[in-house]
């Protein structure tokens, strides 16, 4: 049983010292023939760096700048996507009429401006109505068409302002 226990001791303290003699070895240092890939290139550009781009890349951001879809990506019929309506009223006082108010406030906007026909919401989220007015893909078409209503409606433009929504675009 001795034996087998300085067997066991003997077996033990050598495969110690091999671990330490492995872990001691410092790791190779990369050669100073091959530069890191960053000193390279500024070494070998002298700071000008030129990026070739493919034609076929360069045509399909030239044609959709800042990857917004286009109408190429609509398919047939109606599309839901996130947009822009301008919110034209919005209240929760007097619930016995405010959804005439809101839809008094849609009709008032459509009888000056037939254009946005089929494109007024009106809705109720407890205890709130809500009339938005259009579909409006981006910020700046919001803007303009906000600055056009405000004009026309000076009592009440300050309440009118662009919201985030889900819109309608139909193809």
């Amino acid at each position: 049983m001795r034996r087998y226990a300085s067997f066991i001791m003997g077996f033990f303290l050598v495969c110690c010292l091999t671990v330490e003699t492995l872990t001691a070895q410092t790791p190779k240092e990369p050669s100073s023939e091959t530069p890191n890939p960053v000193e390279q290139i500024e070494e070998e550009s002298n700071g000008n760096i030129t990026i070739d781009i493919p034609p076929s890349i360069m045509t399909m951001i030239l044609q959709n700048p800042g990857g917004k879809k286009g109408n190429s990506d609509l398919k047939s019929g109606i599309n839901k996507m996130a947009g822009y309506r301008i919110q034209v009223f919005s209240d929760g006082r007097n619930q016995s009429t405010l959804e005439s108010r809101a839809r008094a406030r849609g009709n008032m906007i459509l009888s000056k401006f037939p254009k946005y026909k089929g494109q007024i919401y009106t809705y109720s989220s407890s205890p709130n109505w809500f009339t938005r007015i259009g579909n409006f893909r981006t910020a700046s078409e919001a803007n303009s068409a906000l600055t056009e209503l405000k004009k026309a409606f000076p009592n009440f433009s300050s309440e009118m302002r662009i919201v985030k929504s889900q819109i309608v675009v139909i193809k």
